[in-house]
């Protein structure tokens, strides 16, 4: 791979992970419209600023797991763009302020619509991309990763989705929110299960670290079933379809736990990891179109 190439970057940006962006707000537009309230340009700005703050995060990570140590080249996971030599450090740098600026003027167009006091928003979801792993006390060290994931990656952009376009924020937005970032949460955490031998040398201190290998076997499943329990609370609310077809991500889900259990330890992880992604992308669809048909 040619260095600071298209590719590269494509690779830093890890494609297979945005669905964690595109999820929260197909959920929110999906319910805005069910309440009357949904408007196209304000979705498409939430999605175009998700994406760049997850491709920016995606960077951040790149870089600050390699400079912490966490990306060795006895890594198990799929290949980092920078601690492979696929990207030099300038042009990381340049990458990181580049998404930055970007997501920052997406933010600036959603102002027109909520108002000055998503300025604190933007900003806030801007600084969680860089200290998830960068700072003096990254958030992703400290075991800080999954509430993390669960708040940036479902309650705010799920919720904040739904209240630009309808000025409400309800029960049924905050938990089809939480499922959301709890599903999300699945990718992390067969990430951190994957690598927790290498994340304990390195000094980074995940929940699977820290809790031990046994609640990382369960954790991941405890995950899944919160979510679709969190989808059932929708039907008292007249939202059937919405409580019921997640119910069948359950099946792909529960195969996947099957499959990390049975085979524990090392880079066959990875498939997980890629089913895990799949099985996201799935629930995210049925959520969505339980919403709609709703």
């Amino acid at each position: 791979m040619k260095t600071n190439s298209f590719s590269a970057w494509v690779l830093a940006v890890r494609p297979y992970s945005l669905g964690a962006a595109v999820i929260p707000v197909a959920v929110g537009s999906a319910m805005a419209w069910t309440d009357g309230g949904f408007h196209p340009a304000i979705a498409l700005l939430c999605l175009f600023f998700a994406v760049l703050t997850q491709c920016l995060a995606n960077l951040v990570n790149d870089l600050c797991d390699f400079l912490r140590g966490a990306d060795q080249p006895d890594r198990l996971g799929p290949d980092r763009a920078f601690a492979k030599g696929y990207i030099t450090l300038p042009a990381m740098k340049a990458g990181i302020a580049g998404f930055t600026i970007a997501a920052g003027a997406v933010g600036c167009g959603l102002l027109f619509f909520g108002g000055w006091k998503l300025i604190i928003v933007g900003l806030v979801c801007l600084l969680f991309a860089y200290l998830y792993t960068a700072g003096p006390w990254p958030l992703a060290y400290h075991g800080l990763g999954d509430a993390a994931v669960v708040t940036f990656f479902g309650l705010i952009p799920a919720c904040f989705t739904y209240y630009i376009q309808t000025g409400d924020w309800n029960r049924q937005i905050t938990a089809a929110a939480l499922a959301c970032g709890l599903i999300i949460d699945t990718m992390l955490w067969i990430n951190n299960f994957r690598d927790r031998t290498e994340d304990a040398r390195c000094g980074k201190r995940t929940l699977v670290v820290l809790l031990g290998e046994q609640v990382g076997r369960w954790g991941y499943l405890v995950l899944g079933i919160a979510a679709l329990a969190l989808c059932l609370t929708l039907a008292p609310d007249g939202r059937l379809w919405a409580a019921l077809l997640p119910l069948l991500y359950g099946i792909p889900f529960f195969r996947t736990w099957r499959k990390m259990i049975r085979i524990d330890h090392g880079d066959e992880l990875n498939v997980c990891l890629g089913e895990t992604a799949r099985n996201m992308q799935l629930f995210g669809l049925l959520l969505t179109i339980g919403i709609l048909l709703g």
